[in-house]
């Protein structure tokens, strides 16, 4: 449901956006934005100009849950090119260095990409979102202005190989939040001793999110109508966009505590962890902790 007021309409839940390549995400989202006539919205997990695939954007209360989404894994197809290093570790930026790679098999190349899979320490990019003093990295980092970043642990699940051809690595890869495609390609060239940077990127899977169950800006402009009804349609509830999250459905007398931001006594004990909350009526109210001795605690409540 959503009513319609001066400063945007009032309604609440996550559109499954395949972002085109050359937009990037805060463009995507305002786009959406524009078009839903939401009265509030956010994105998760951004994506460069240069990649495209799956950005979930979050309108109205959904933004509440836009950080529990993020901490969810991600896969990619990339594509990578040997022999060259970038300042933007893509091919955005300028080509700082080019080494040989033709004496490469193969065989040494595939080797090497698969290194990297399991718990992994990565550099960030210069040219990341990453902040240093308040001050984003790739601000820095277009005043010439390098910083030390340290290493992050990060997961590498799955490197599956697809292809190698005329100096192209293609890869599906799985991964933690906080992965950086591009560190990888890169660290993957210097471990050939030859450089590489990103050439195309596609975020395939968010969560349990396929890039199937998406929707092109394109596709979405000829549903919008007077009345929103048909456009609507392509919201998903933001309970169904968590369900690694345990839900707990509460009776009157908790509801209405938990609604006024009080902590409430539950029958499940244990260890501590975030649920799903729900009324007697299954309606979604937010995110609660359960802490080990029964407690839940309000964190993120759709009021």
């Amino acid at each position: 449901m959503s009513r319609r007021n001066p400063k945007g309409r009032e309604i609440n839940g996550i559109v499954l956006l395949d972002k085109d390549t050359g937009l990037s995400s805060n463009a995507a989202l305002q786009k959406v934005k524009r078009l839903f006539f939401a009265k509030k919205a956010g994105h998760t997990g951004a994506l460069d100009p240069l990649a495209s695939g799956i950005l979930p954007i979050c309108l109205g209360q959904a933004t509440k849950v836009a950080g529990f989404l993020l901490d969810d894994d991600k896969r990619y197809f990339v594509r990578g090119k040997l022999g060259e290093i970038s300042d933007t570790l893509d091919c955005e930026g300028e080509i700082t260095k080019t080494q040989t790679f033709e004496h490469l098999s193969e065989v040494e190349i595939i080797e090497a990409a698969m290194s990297f899979k399991g718990d992994i320490l990565q550099v960030p990019p210069m040219y990341s979102a990453l902040k240093k003093n308040g001050k984003p990295l790739y601000k820095l980092a277009r005043q010439g202005i390098e910083i030390e970043r340290p290493a992050r642990p990060v997961s590498i699940h799955e490197i599956n190989f697809i292809s190698y051809e005329n100096g192209f690595l293609t890869l599906d890869v799985s991964c933690s939040k906080g992965t950086y495609i591009r560190s990888l390609i890169h660290d993957i060239g210097e471990k050939l001793g030859c450089g590489a940077h990103v050439v195309e990127l596609r975020r395939t899977g968010f969560a349990h999110i396929d890039i199937s169950q998406t929707i092109k800006f394109s596709d979405l402009e000829p549903l919008a109508t007077g009345d929103y009804q048909i456009l609507d349609k392509q919201v998903f509830p933001s309970e169904q966009m968590l369900p690694n999250i345990q839900d707990v459905t509460l009776d009157e007398t908790q509801t209405i505590d938990i609604r006024h931001g009080r902590a409430i006594q539950h029958d499940k004990q244990g260890l501590t962890y975030k649920v799903k909350l729900f009324d007697s009526n299954q309606v979604f109210l937010g995110i609660g902790e359960l802490l080990e001795d029964g407690t839940i605690q309000p964190k993120r409540l759709f009021v």
